[in-house]
C-alpha cells in the first residue's frame, strides 16, 4: 500500500530528527539512513533529508557514501529528486567537497535546470576554497542549463578571475556587463579596484574608483581604505595622501584601517620614523586632532618596521609602551618581536622573550621556536638550537620540518655534514618527514666539500623516496660539478634538461640512469636563469669567457632574460684577467639592454680599476655613479682605500673615513683592517694604534679587530706589543682559538722571551683554552735549550693531554645524535662548557654600546639553496633510509 502524501510529510520531522541525532557518528547516521531509505524512500530521498544526511557525510570527508547517496537519488526518481541532488550538491559543496558537486550538474540538468541561486552558492564556495579552476566549469554549465546570469553571478566571475591574475578577462565581464541588462553595482566596482590594488596598480583602481562616481554609483569607506591601501603598499605615500584628502571632502572620515594602510606603506618604503611619528598622533593627540585610536595592528606594523630597520633599542621602548598600553599580549606581536630581535642578533635576549611569554601564561607556538632555532643555527650556535628543540619536546609542542630543517642548515653551515645526516634520521624516526627543500640543504653542503659520492646516494634517496628532485635540487648539482671543476659536464647536464628534465641528471653516471622519471612536461624542471648563473659564474672564474658569452647567447635565445647578477659577473670575470675596456664594454651593454647597475656593478669595476692603480678613473666612475644617482657604500670606499694603501698613499686612504662618515656611511671592520694592515706595513705603529681605537670606538669590542691588530704587531717585529693586546684580548674573554697565538708563543721564543712565552701558555692551559699542541714545542724547546728540564718534561706532559682533548668537536654532536635517537636521556647543558662557549662568542660580538649590530656576511645571492661555506671534511657514510619513512 503506497503511502499518502499526509503520512510522508508527518515522517520527514522524525526521519531527519533521527538523522541529527546522530550526527557525532557519521558512520552510524549512514546506516541509519540507508535503512530508512530501504524502508521509506520516498520519504527518506526528500530534500530535507538529503541536506542533513549529507552534510554530515561531507562534513566528515565520507565521498564513497556521498557518491553512494547520489547513486540512490538516480535509482529512485521522484518529483522532489532535482531539489535533493541541489541539497546533496550545495551541503557537500559547503565542506569543500566541489568536485562532488560539480559532477552533479549534469543529473540535475537533465531532470531540472536548477535555479540561478544554486549557481552562485557554488561559485561562492569555490571562491571560499580557492577552487578558481571550477568557477569557470560552473559558470559554463550555467549558460548550458538556459540561465540568464545576474549582477551578482557577473560579480564572483569576475571576482574569481581578478584572484586568478586574468585582470583583463574580468575586465571583459565588466565591459560586457551593460550589453546582458546587468548595471554594474558598487560591488562589481569594488572587486575590480581590489583586482587593481592586489596587481600593483592602484593607478587604474583609481581610475575604476573615478568611473564609479561618474556612474552614479555610492563610494564607501571600504573601497577607499582599499585604493589607499593599494597606493601605500607601493610605496606612493603621496597618493594616498592625496586620496585621503579626497575622502574627507566626500564625507568619510580616515578610521584605524586607513591610518594602519598609511603607516604600512611607510614602514615599507624604509620611511618608519614617520610611521612611528604618526602612531604617536594616534595615541597622544588623536582625541585633538580627530584622529583614530591605534589598535594592535598599528603597534605591530611599528614595532615590524623599527626591527627591520635594526632600530632595536627603539623596537624595546615600543614594546614596553605596548605593554603599558595593554597591547603586548598576543602571541602575533612576541613573534614579531622576537623575529626583530633574532634577525639583529640578539640571541640571547630573544630567548629572556620565550622565557617571559611562558611566565605570562602565553605559551609560544611552534613559529615562535622556529624563529629562535633558525637564528641560533645561522649564527652556528647548533648545542643552544638543539636545546631550544628539545625544550619545544619537554613542552609537548611537535617539531616541524622548519625546526628540523633550521637546525640541518646550522650544522652544515660549520662543516658538520656527519651530524646533519643523524638529524636528517632523527627526522624521519620521529615521523616528520624531510621535504625536498630539507635534502637540498644537505646536498648542496655534501656538493660543496666535492663529496660526490655521498651526494648521489643522497639524490638517490631522495627519488626512492618520492621527494622528487626539484629546478633548486637540478642548481645544486650543476653548482656541485663547477665547484669540482667540472664544467663540461654541468653543460652537458643543462643541454640534457632542456629535453629531459631532471632526468638529464642520469648522465652523472650509472647510479643515476633510469632512476629519475620526468616524463611529465608539466613538472619537468627546465633550466632557469639561477642554472645559467651558475654555469656562466663558473666559466667565468675559469677564465672561459668566450664559452660565457656563448651560454649568454643561448639563454637569450631561450627568452631567459639575463639579470644585474649575470652581467655583473662578466664584469668580475674581465677585471679578474685585466681586460677593463671589455669590462666597461659589459657595462655599457647592459645600460642598453635595460638592466640599471648597481652600486655592486659599480664596485666591481673600481675594484678592477684599483687592481692597475688606475686612482683618477676610479674618481671618475664615482663622479658618474653620483650623476647617475647610484648610492656610494662602504664597498666603494674600501676599494678606494685598498687602491691607496697598495699605491703608498696611506694618508689619502686615511682621509677617506671622514668622507664615509660625513657621507653617513658607517666604515665597516674591513675598512679598518686594510688601514691597519696598510700602517703596520711602514712602520707606522701610532698610525695604526689610532685605526685600532677609531675601529673599536665604531663598531664595538669586536673579536677580529683585536685578532688582527696582535697579528701584524707580531708580524712586524713589536712582539712585546703584541702579546700586551694578547693578553687584553684574554682577559675580555676572546675566543683563544681565533687568535695567531701559537705564532705569538713562536716569535717570542725567537727573541729569547721563553719566560714570556711559556706564561702566556700556562695562563692559557689554566684558563681551559683547548690549545694547539704543536704551540708547546717552540717553548718545550727553549726551556730544554736552557737546561730547565724539569719544566720542559711538565709541558711536555700537558701537551700529551692536550693533544687527547684536541678532538673534532663534530664526533661530540654525532654521538649526542645517537644517543636521542636510541632513547637516552639528552646531554643539554654539558660539563666541557661548549654550551656556554656559544654564548660567550655571541655576547662579544658586540659591546653592549647601542651600535646597531650588523652580521658581516657577504651573501651570494641566487646561486642554488643560499650559501653554505666549505668546512672540514669527514669520512662520511650515508646510512640506508629503509627502516625510516
Amino acid at each position: 500500500m503506497t503511502a499518502s502524501p499526509s503520512s510522508i510529510r508527518s515522517t520527514i520531522p522524525n526521519i531527519v530528527f533521527l538523522i541529527r541525532r546522530n550526527a557525532k557518528n557519521p558512520s552510524l547516521a549512514w546506516r541509519l539512513f540507508k535503512h530508512l531509505s530501504s524502508s521509506s524512500p520516498s520519504s527518506a530521498l526528500c530534500p530535507s533529508s538529503i541536506s542533513a544526511i549529507s552534510r554530515i557525510l561531507a562534513r566528515s570527508n565520507m565521498l564513497p557514501e556521498l557518491k553512494h547517496l547520489h547513486h540512490l537519488l538516480l535509482l529512485h526518481p521522484s518529483p522532489s529528486s532535482p531539489s535533493s541532488l541541489t541539497a546533496l550538491a550545495l551541503s557537500s559543496a559547503s565542506f569543500g567537497l566541489l568536485d562532488l558537486s560539480v559532477s552533479l550538474l549534469p543529473s540535475l540538468r537533465s531532470l531540472s535546470p536548477p535555479p540561478l541561486s544554486f549557481y552562485n552558492s557554488l561559485i561562492r564556495s569555490s571562491l571560499r576554497f580557492s577552487r578558481h579552476d571550477l568557477v569557470q566549469i560552473i559558470y559554463h554549465d550555467l549558460l548550458l542549463s538556459g540561465g540568464t546570469p545576474d549582477v551578482q553571478s557577473l560579480n564572483l566571475l569576475m571576482h574569481s578571475l581578478c584572484d586568478s591574475s586574468r585582470l583583463c578577462d574580468a575586465l571583459k565581464v565588466f565591459d560586457k556587463m551593460s550589453l546582458k541588462g546587468c548595471r554594474p553595482n558598487e560591488f562589481t566596482f569594488g572587486v575590480l579596484i581590489r583586482g587593481y590594488c592586489r596587481a600593483g596598480q592602484a593607478e587604474r583602481a583609481l581610475e575604476v574608483l573615478m568611473q564609479m562616481v561618474s556612474q552614479g554609483c555610492r563610494l564607501n569607506m571600504v573601497i577607499y581604505n582599499t585604493v589607499i591601501a593599494g597606493f601605500c603598499r607601493e610605496g606612493k605615500v603621496l597618493e594616498a595622501e592625496k586620496l585621503v584628502e579626497r575622502m574627507r571632502e566626500d564625507g568619510f572620515y580616515p578610521n584605524v584601517v586607513t591610518f594602519n594602510a598609511r603607516i604600512s606603506g611607510l614602514c615599507k618604503a624604509g620611511m618608519v620614523l614617520d610611521a612611528h611619528r604618526i602612531l604617536r598622533d594616534m595615541k597622544e593627540e588623536g582625541d585633538n586632532l580627530g584622529l583614530p585610536r591605534p589598535n594592535q595592528i598599528s603597534y605591530n606594523l611599528v614595532l615590524g618596521g623599527l626591527c627591520r630597520l635594526g632600530l632595536v633599542e627603539e623596537g624595546a621602548i615600543l614594546v614596553e609602551e605596548m605593554r603599558r598600553d595593554g597591547f603586548f599580549v598576543k602571541l602575533e606581536s612576541y613573534n614579531i618581536w622576537l623575529s626583530g630581535l633574532v634577525r639583529n642578533g640578539r640571541l640571547l635576549e630573544a630567548m629572556k622573550v620565550l622565557e617571559e611569554m611562558v611566565t605570562y601564561g602565553l605559551e609560544p607556538n611552534v613559529y615562535s621556536y622556529n624563529i629562535v632555532i633558525d637564528g641560533l643555527s645561522k649564527q652556528g650556535m647548533v648545542l643552544s638550537a638543539r636545546s631550544v628543540m628539545i625544550l619545544m619536546k619537554n613542552r609537548g609542542i611537535l617539531l616541524d620540518v622548519v625546526s628540523y630543517s633550521s637546525l640541518l642548515h646550522g650544522y652544515c653551515l660549520k662543516g658538520m655534514v656527519q651530524a646533519a645526516t643523524w638529524l636528517l634520521h632523527e627526522m624521519a624516526s620521529n615521523g616528520c618527514f624531510p621535504n625536498v627543500f630539507t635534502c637540498n640543504i644537505l646536498l648542496q653542503s655534501l656538493w660543496k666539500e666535492g663529496r660526490t659520492w655521498e651526494a648521489e646516494m643522497l639524490l638517490q634517496k631522495m627519488n626512492e623516496k618520492g621527494y622528487g628532485l626539484d629546478i633548486a635540487s637540478c642548481n645544486i648539482v650543476i653548482d656541485g660539478l663547477g665547484r669540482c671543476g667540472k664544467l663540461d659536464k654541468a653543460m652537458e647536464i643543462v643541454s640534457g634538461m632542456w629535453l629531459h628534465g631532471s632526468a638529464a641528471l642520469g648522465e652523472l653516471g650509472n647510479a643515476f640512469l633510469g632512476l629519475v622519471d620526468d616524463r611529465n612536461v608539466s613538472s619537468k624542471c627546465f633550466p632557469d636563469l639561477i642554472t645559467y648563473s651558475i654555469l656562466i659564474n663558473g666559466l667565468c672564474k675559469a677564465g672561459r669567457l668566450d664559452e660565457a658569452k656563448k651560454k649568454l647567447l643561448e639563454m637569450l635565445g631561450k627568452n631567459i632574460t639575463p639579470d644585474a647578477i649575470i652581467y655583473d659577473t662578466f664584469i668580475h670575470g674581465f677585471c679578474k684577467l685585466g681586460k677593463i675596456s671589455s669590462a666597461f664594454k659589459v657595462l655599457r651593454d647592459m645600460e642598453k639592454k635595460g638592466c640599471q647597475p648597481s652600486t655592486r656593478t659599480y664596485n666591481l669595476l673600481i675594484w678592477g680599476l684599483g687592481r692597475k692603480n688606475q686612482i683618477s678613473e676610479m674618481h671618475d666612475l664615482i663622479d658618474e655613479m653620483c650623476d647617475k644617482g647610484v648610492s656610494l657604500d662602504a664597498m666603494t670606499y674600501n676599494n678606494l682605500i685598498q687602491a691607496f694603501c697598495e699605491g703608498g698613499m696611506i694618508s689619502k686612504a686615511a682621509s677617506l673615513l671622514n668622507e664615509m662618515m660625513k657621507g653617513g656611511i658607517l666604515p665597516k671592520l674591513a675598512s679598518f683592517s686594510l688601514l691597519i694592515k696598510a700602517f703596520c706595513k711602514v712602520g707606522e705603529f701610532d698610525a695604526a694604534q689610532g685605526a685600532f681605537r677609531t675601529g673599536l670606538a665604531i663598531c664595538g669590542e669586536k673579536e677580529v679587530l683585536y685578532s688582527l691588530f696582535c697579528h701584524e704587531l707580531c708580524r712586524y717585529g713589536k712582539v712585546l706589543e703584541a702579546k700586551e693586546l694578547f693578553q687584553i684580548s684574554f682577559e675580555k674573554g676572546f675566543v683563544v682559538e681565533n687568535f695567531s697565538y701559537k705564532y705569538l708563543i713562536e716569535e717570542l721564543c725567537k727573541e729569547s722571551r721563553v719566560d714570556d712565552a711559556h706564561s702566556l701558555l700556562v695562563a692559557m692551559i689554566n684558563r681551559g683554552s683547548v690549545l694547539d699542541p704543536a704551540a708547546f714545542m717552540p717553548v718545550i724547546d727553549a726551556l730544554g735549550r736552557q737546561g730547565n728540564k724539569r719544566e720542559a718534561d711538565k709541558l711536555s706532559a700537558q701537551m700529551m693531554d692536550m693533544a687527547a682533548r684536541h678532538d673534532d668537536e663534530s664526533y661530540n654532536i654525532v654521538s649526542q645524535h645517537r644517543s636521542n635517537i636510541i632513547g637516552s636521556k639528552p646531554h643539554i647543558h654539558g660539563t666541557d662548557g661548549s654550551m656556554e662557549d656559544d654564548w660567550r662568542t655571541l655576547l662579544h660580538k658586540d659591546d653592549g654600546s647601542g651600535i646597531v649590530m650588523k652580521v658581516l656576511k657577504k651573501v651570494q645571492k641566487g646561486w642554488g639553496q643560499g650559501s653554505i661555506p666549505i668546512a672540514r671534511k669527514h669520512n662520511v657514510v650515508l646510512d640506508d633510509w629503509e627502516s625510516i619513512g
